[in-house]
């Protein structure tokens, strides 16, 4: 779905995604995106259950504040920034590997009960464990996931404590499991980069401003999945809670040898040093603090042994996994263009200079209330007076809301228009030639296209309605047939087809003219893929996972359907030149493949065989913009599923970088661009 301003598209998703997660009751949704509540009670099944006879159900290890003996949690409990007192973690590997047992000796007056469930862990650990580690290095990972029995305090609990304490002389008891425990740890294979969730019961927002240097100095246990955190036995929905965000490159998956054996438990290492990159809180008493971990300029954590890797090797390779698809040679790459380029942009104007293009091009979100399951936001001006709006249009109060922006960037509180049943997507143009703004809204609900005509000041007018398709959810406003009136263009998910829809110039329109062009089209752009001064339409077809090209012809018809095959369900597209070759290009999200899909235009009317960029989960809609000044086009992708939206910075082939993720608010379903502050920078 889209919304478009004076006929020019500004983003695009696919249909009323929030009623389909709501209701599921269309099988485009009801399998790929999980429900995930931040804001009301929940209750969600969990799949912990040991392999012993002596049950532990909660894996408190997710959440600091969890459970606690000693008081309430503190800043300090938790991390260290890296200038404070605390020492880099040596001389335990000095020590003899010994068997789990004798490895907890010095122990067993500090942690009460130790050698009942040191016999636990080595009765659950298998003869032949995974990863070619021994028994005993098994059994050690195996010991530190259990929990003790209350009243008493976990050995996960009391080693982390002292990990934390400021002096190193207290680690010393632990030293033997220490080398027991990160031998094993290490032999585990560093998972490849992604981003993990940490939680902690206390609203720690102040404490981490975007730019600051922290150090973990426990063991931290991560998941992948935030809806793991959500339950009612770990953060659950209400009171003071901070998620952590942190982009990993060392975490190591430790299920295999965990009590937990359905829980995909991703361990941090001690000494895990990481910059806060952003911050927000998309819900009341909810804080989610992004952190993105870097290699530390000196020794936190000693390798346990000699040829030990701490940190993955540097390999030429590309490595794909969940949210993130990070080279690990990026970093030598990016030093050394990043010097080829300064010498380069040194001669260029200063809106060129290498300052200027970087890997995180923009800041942390500050986010406004709109209503219920908005579905497609766009900015624009009223021609009248050339004020900037931001149109969204709410499914769920069946409302367009119209919010002018301050001259700082801010936005003014929204005013609301009525129209009709389930609306999901809108195009703003002239259309009636009287120089002021008129909306074209489409309803997945009722089928309708509704044109609502604008007055003066920005007021609107009843809507005339026009019966389209199936489940329109997507729209262009454009004059295909030269008469200098806008048409309009609707693609018709639940029928297969695109309607094309005449312009009589007085603001009413002409009845559709519809064409087949596959199973249910999600999202559809307008441009002269040809040369032949004809405007073309590009569809995403969502069932069928390919691209369809309609070539306009003479009589403002269009020719017969030319598919493209894409990897996986199309969602969005998104059309402009990523290889500067002069030739409009394409590119398309695949919701379920977590992927993105370039089309290299050729000059003979066809396109190349697509190209895949990794996204983050459920890439929904796709922006395109020069986001950082390099000449070069760049795409933002909003990630359904991850609550996030990539930024993908072209490298001026038709391929591009790393995504670089931003954290933004709950299911997000629609992107647009735009210079908010007249600072010359797209936001």
């Amino acid at each position: 779905m889209s919304i478009t301003f004076n006929g020019e598209e500004t983003g695009n998703h696919q249909d009323v995604l929030r009623e389909e997660i709501n209701t599921n009751t269309d099988p485009l949704y009801r399998d790929e995106i999980p429900s995930v509540n931040l804001n009301n009670e929940e209750t969600l099944e969990r799949n912990q259950f040991p392999v012993t006879n002596n049950p532990m159900k909660i894996n408190h290890r997710l959440v600091d504040g969890a459970t606690s003996s000693k008081g309430s949690v503190t800043v300090m409990n938790i991390m260290n920034d890296i200038e404070g007192n605390l020492g880099p973690i040596l001389d335990y590997a000095e020590e003899p590997l010994l068997p789990l047992y004798k490895a907890c000796a010095s122990l067993e007056n500090i942690i009460d009960d130790l050698s009942t469930y040191i016999k636990m862990a080595l009765d659950e650990t298998p003869e032949k464990p995974f990863d070619e580690l021994t028994i005993d290095e098994s059994a050690a990972i195996r010991l530190y996931t259990l929990e003790w029995k209350k009243p008493y305090e976990s050995l996960y609990t009391m080693l982390n404590r002292t990990l934390k304490d400021e002096s190193r002389e207290k680690l010393r008891p632990y030293f033997k499991y220490l080398k027991l425990l990160l031998t094993a740890i290490v032999k585990l294979p560093c998972i490849p980069p992604l981003s993990v969730w940490r939680g902690v019961t206390k609203n720690l927002s102040t404490q981490f401003p975007p730019g600051t240097t922290v150090v973990w100095w426990g063991f931290s246990s991560c998941t992948t999945e935030m809806t793991v955190l959500e339950n009612n036995m770990y953060l659950g929905n209400t009171g003071s809670r901070t998620l952590f965000s942190v982009e990993a490159i060392n975490a190591r998956t430790i299920r295999n040898h965990s009590h937990f054996v359905n829980e995909d438990e991703v361990l941090l290492l001690p000494g895990t040093q990481m910059i806060v990159q952003s911050q927000f809180s998309p819900a009341s008493d909810l804080y989610i603090i992004h952190l993105k971990q870097v290699r530390p300029e000196q020794i936190l954590l000693e390798p346990p042994f000699e040829g030990a890797y701490v940190y993955p090797k540097i390999q030429r390779q590309w490595y794909r996994k969940k949210r993130f698809a990070i080279p690990i040679g990026f970093l030598f790459t990016l030093i050394i263009g990043g010097i080829i380029i300064g010498s380069v942009l040194g001669t260029r104007p200063r809106i060129h200079t290498a300052a200027s293009v970087c890997t995180h091009p923009f800041q942390a979100p500050t986010t406004y209330a709109t209503g219920n399951n908005p579905q497609a936001a766009a900015l624009g001006h009223f021609m009248t007076n050339n004020e900037l709006v931001v149109a969204v249009v709410n499914s769920g109060d069946n409302a367009l809301l119209l919010l002018s922006v301050n001259a700082d960037g801010t936005l003014q509180n929204p005013r609301s228009y009525p129209i009709g049943y389930r609306p999901s997507s809108s195009v703003a143009a002239d259309f009636n030639n009287d120089n002021k703004l008129d909306f074209a809204v489409s309803h997945y609900g009722d089928d309708t296209i509704r044109i609502i005509l604008g007055n003066e000041n920005g007021i609107f007018q009843n809507s005339i309605n026009y019966v389209a398709g199936n489940r329109p959810v997507s729209l262009v406003a454009k004059d295909f047939n030269n008469d200098n009136k806008i048409d309009l263009v609707v693609a018709n998910f639940g029928t297969g087809t695109v309607s094309i829809m005449f312009n009589k110039g007085n603001g009413m329109f002409q009845y559709p003219v519809n064409y087949p062009i596959g199973r249910r089209p999600s999202s559809l752009v307008v441009n002269d893929f040809n040369n032949d001064n004809k405007l073309d339409l590009a569809i995403s077809n969502y069932d069928d996972s390919n691209v369809i090209i309609l070539f306009g012809e003479e009589n403002s018809t269009f020719g017969i359907p030319i598919s493209y095959p894409v990897n996986g369900s199309t969602s969005s597209i998104v059309c402009g030149d990523f290889n500067n070759d002069n030739q409009p290009d394409l590119v398309v999200t695949s919701a379920n493949d977590n992927i993105i899909s370039v089309l290299l235009g050729n000059k003979n009317r066809t396109f190349q065989p697509y190209i895949n960029s990794a996204t983050d989960k459920i890439p929904f809609s796709i922006i395109a913009g020069d986001f950082n000044n390099d000449t070069k086009l760049d795409v933002a992708v909003v990630n359904t599923q991850d609550n996030s939206t990539s930024v993908l910075l072209g490298i001026g082939n038709g391929s591009f970088q790393t995504p670089t993720t931003y954290i933004v608010g709950y299911l997000p379903v629609s992107v647009i661009l735009g210079d908010f502050n007249d600072d010359t920078k797209l936001d």
